[in-house]
């Protein structure tokens, strides 16, 4: 990677990772025309999960809940890895000039609600990275469980020249 994109990662304190190695029979992402699909990424730093379970309304420390604001550092981390993937297939993020679409999944306790705040964690990554370029449609989603007990997973669709 090289370019502006890189600039403003690195501006960010943020590098791509390595691309996550799929835990099942996909592949980490595809291009077809201009666009760019991603599998849903998880939100794995050096290869391990840095939390698992449900994300909880009142969760607090001790009681197997995941806090939301921690969910929402986690779709930040899932978005960056998503963008590893978009960066494997196209070569450089600097070619890439529109996200079109997000969807975030929030393993969810029932009583929680705040899907759209978690995944604000990725849309804003998004905006930071590409600026207006970044703006996107989007659907958050609370789910039962997620693979390997993540508390999120993203996926992106983007366009690229």
């Amino acid at each position: 990677m090289s370019g502006r994109i890189e600039a403003r990662l690195a501006g960010l304190g943020l590098t791509l990772p390595a691309v996550a190695a799929p835990v099942a029979a996909y592949i980490p992402a595809v291009t077809t025309g201009n666009l760019v699909y991603t599998s849903g990424q998880l939100p794995f730093i050096d290869g391990a999960l840095p939390a698992t379970g449900k994300v909880g309304a009142d969760a607090a420390g001790g009681d197997g809940l995941v806090a939301a604001e921690d969910a929402k550092a986690y779709a930040r981390t899932a978005a960056l890895n998503a963008l590893a993937a978009v960066e494997s297939v196209i070569g450089s993020l600097d070619r890439v000039t529109r996200v079109v679409k997000v969807v975030g999944f929030v393993a969810s306790d029932p009583a929680f609600t705040g899907q759209p705040g978690v995944i604000n964690g990725a849309s804003e990554l998004l905006g930071e990275v590409f600026g207006d370029a970044g703006i996107h449609a989007r659907s958050a989603v609370g789910v039962a469980v997620l693979p390997l007990d993540a508390p999120v997973e993203v996926e992106l669709v983007v366009e690229f020249a």
